[in-house]
């Protein structure tokens, strides 16, 4: 059972959302006496919220259950947006989840075909916790040679935090820091039990000052689709766009595609680079050797 640990993880979730409201923000009189805590107490939004301190702190305790009337008003006490919602309502659903080493994912077929028909198109495979089980010769070309790396340490997350080449790859890496700490957090929500998610959070959090941090803000941005910004040492300045779309027979498995629109000097970019990845036979059928 993963109750007790969705407690847990709803009780915290709803600290921090509290700590970054002010009494002023939320209509309450403010007495200028120094205040103990950031933000809001529970007593306060326990108020706004017209239940009794007492059971909003067993809330936040994860000692008390609570109903879909209440979780919508604190949705609407703290100010949460619709990611924000989302995340409180998966952690409030107390499922079933046993907390054990699932098996290793593979990709599925469906997948991996349509990775090799996109050869103008950087793509990969995402698996649970953002792990890599399947890319295209482009998102090679384009993010690192992902053969090198051993399967057990094909993790999205672990390779933004951890290295040094996708630090200097990504202009706005700390976006897509934050979006892969974003992105696991959801993964906590759904089953905080699972002890590889586990053993990847520790080990990024002793890895890394930055995911530690931002790790305990517990923030949950929308990771639906987004833009990002590379310098590619063969193919330049690169703006591209990215969107991820859910595998039917295998919602724990996302085809992630990156696009540059056409025209434009990152679409040249990609073009380059595909050209530059090509095999010989390939240029040659092209007529690009």
């Amino acid at each position: 059972m993963c109750s007790k640990a969705h407690s847990a993880e709803l009780g915290e979730f709803l600290k921090v959302c509290r700590a970054q409201l002010s009494p002023r923000t939320v209509g309450l009189p403010e007495s200028g006496a120094p205040r103990r805590v950031p933000g809001l107490r529970r007593e306060e939004v326990a108020q706004l919220a017209g239940i009794s301190a007492d059971r909003y702190a067993r809330l936040e305790q994860g000692r008390a259950p609570v109903s879909t009337s209440v979780l919508a008003t604190l949705v609407r006490v703290l100010r949460l947006d619709d990611d924000q919602r989302d995340h409180l309502f998966a952690l409030a659903a107390r499922g079933e989840c046993a907390p054990r080493r699932r098996p290793a994912q593979k990709v599925q077929g469906q997948l991996r075909r349509l990775l090799d028909e996109l050869t103008a198109t950087p793509a990969l495979v995402l698996g649970r916790h953002m792990d890599i089980l399947a890319w295209n010769a482009l998102a090679a070309a384009l993010l690192t040679d992902f053969e090198r790396v051993p399967e057990k340490r094909r993790n999205y997350a672990r390779l933004v935090f951890t290295d040094p080449g996708f630090r200097e790859l990504y202009l706005d890496w700390r976006t897509v820091a934050r979006s892969c700490v974003a992105q696991l957090r959801v993964e906590a929500a759904k089953c905080p039990g699972d002890p590889a998610l586990t053993g990847l959070v520790g080990e990024l959090s002793v890895a890394d000052a930055d995911f530690r941090r931002w790790w305990a803000g517990r923030q949950v941005p929308g990771l639906r689709v987004g833009t990002e910004r590379l310098r590619h040492p063969v193919a330049g300045d690169l703006t591209l766009d990215w969107d991820s779309l859910i595998c039917s027979a295998d919602p724990a498995q996302q085809l992630v595609v990156m696009t540059a629109e056409s025209g434009t000097p990152s679409h040249d970019g990609l073009g380059f680079l595909a050209s530059w990845t090509a095999s010989p036979y390939q240029r040659a059928r092209d007529g690009t050797a």
